[in-house]
C-alpha cells in the first residue's frame, strides 16, 4: 500500500519506518530540513509540497501538533485528495475537534479517522498501541497498515468519529494519575522511616518488575531512570503536559464523573512548575524523559 505521511518527526519518522520494513510504500513531507534528511535515508519518498502528498497517495496519515496544525494541513489536503481519501490524524487532538473535522470532510467524500497513538520512543520497535475511531469501512481499509505499525493486537475501532482520540485523551490522565503514584511511593522510600539507609531504588524496582502486581514499562522506566541517578540532584521538578489531562478532568466534569486521582496528579503538575517540584515530580520528569522524550529541566 501507499502510505502518505505529513509530519516526519520522532513520531512520524517511526510510522514511516515500521511501514517500510513491511513492505509498504511511503512518501513524505516535512517542513524541516533535519527530519526531511533523515527520512529520506529510511528510505521515504520525500516530496516537495502537501499536494504532492494528496497528489502521490490516498491513505495519508498527519503527524503534526494539535490544534491549528492539523487544520491547516487538512486545507491544503483537502482541494487535491482523491475521492474516498482517508486522512488519519495520528496527533492528540481534542475529539470535539475530531468530530467536526470528519464531518467537514464528510462533504467531499473524504474519511477522517483519528487515531489515538502511544507508545513512545519504543513504538518503533515494538510497535504502537492505536485507538481509532472512525467510519467502519475506511477502518477496514487501513487495517494492513494498522497491522505494520501496531504492535500485536495493538489496534482497534474503538467506535465512532472523536473516539480514538477521546480513548487517547482518557488514556494519557490514566498515566498522569499512574506516574504520580509510582513517583510518591519512590519519595516515600527515599525520605521515609529508612531514609538514614539509603535504600536501593534501582534493586527494589528490578524486583517489582518480576512478579510484582505493580509490576509495568512504567517501572521498568523508573529502573532505568534509577540505574543511572537516585539523587536527582541536578534535575528540576518542573513537569510539563500536553494539555489532554486537563481534558480528560473537564470531560470527567461535565458528566459528573469523579477523577480525583487524575485531578490531583494535574494540580500537582501545575504547583510543580510554580515551585519547582520535589522528588516526586523529579522523578517524573525523568519517566516522561524516557517514554516520550520530554524535555527535562536542570538545577541551575
Amino acid at each position: 500500500m501507499k502510505l502518505g505521511i505529513i509530519g516526519l518527526g520522532r513520531m512520524g519518522a517511526s510510522i514511516a519506518w515500521r511501514a517500510l520494513q513491511a513492505k509498504h510504500e511511503v512518501i513524505g513531507f516535512d517542513l524541516d530540513a533535519k527530519n526531511v534528511s533523515e527520512a529520506r535515508e529510511l528510505g521515504v519518498h520525500i516530496v516537495s509540497t502537501i499536494a504532492d502528498v494528496a497528489q502521490s497517495a490516498s491513505i495519508i496519515w498527519i503527524m503534526v501538533p494539535a490544534g491549528d496544525p492539523v487544520d491547516q494541513v487538512i486545507t491544503q489536503l483537502r482541494p487535491h485528495v482523491q475521492s474516498d481519501a482517508i486522512i488519519i490524524d495520528g496527533g492528540n487532538s481534542h475529539y470535539p475537534d475530531s468530530i467536526r473535522r470528519a464531518k467537514e470532510l464528510e462533504i467531499d467524500n473524504i474519511y477522517y479517522l483519528d487515531c489515538g497513538t502511544s507508545g513512545g520512543l519504543r513504538g518503533r520497535v515494538e510497535g504502537f498501541s492505536l485507538m481509532i475511531g472512525g467510519n467502519k469501512n475506511a477502518y477496514e481499509k487501513i487495517i494492513p497498515l494498522c497491522d505494520a505499525i501496531a504492535a500485536p493486537q495493538g489496534y482497534a475501532l474503538v467506535g465512532p468519529s472523536g473516539a480514538g482520540h477521546y480513548v487517547k485523551m482518557v488514556h494519557n490522565g490514566i498515566e498522569y494519575a499512574l506516574l504520580q503514584s509510582y513517583a510518591e511511593g519512590f519519595q516515600l522510600i527515599k525520605e521515609g522511616s529508612f531514609k538514614d539507609d539509603n535504600l536501593d531504588l534501582e534493586q527494589i524496582t528490578y524486583v517489582w518488575m518480576h512478579g510484582s502486581v505493580i509490576r509495568s514499562w512504567l517501572l521498568e522506566l523508573a529502573h532505568d531512570v534509577f540505574k543511572d541517578d537516585q539523587t536527582l540532584d541536578t534535575i528540576s521538578g518542573a513537569v510539563g503536559d500536553n494539555g489532554t489531562g486537563k481534558w480528560t478532568i473537564d470531560d470527567a466534569h461535565a458528566h459528573n464523573v469523579p477523577v480525583a486521582l487524575i485531578e490531583k496528579s494535574m494540580d500537582i503538575r501545575v504547583w510543580s512548575r510554580l515551585s519547582g517540584g520535589n522528588y516526586a515530580t523529579k522523578v517524573i520528569a525523568m519517566i516522561r524523559n524516557k517514554f516520550g522524550g520530554h524535555p527535562f529541566g536542570k538545577v541551575k
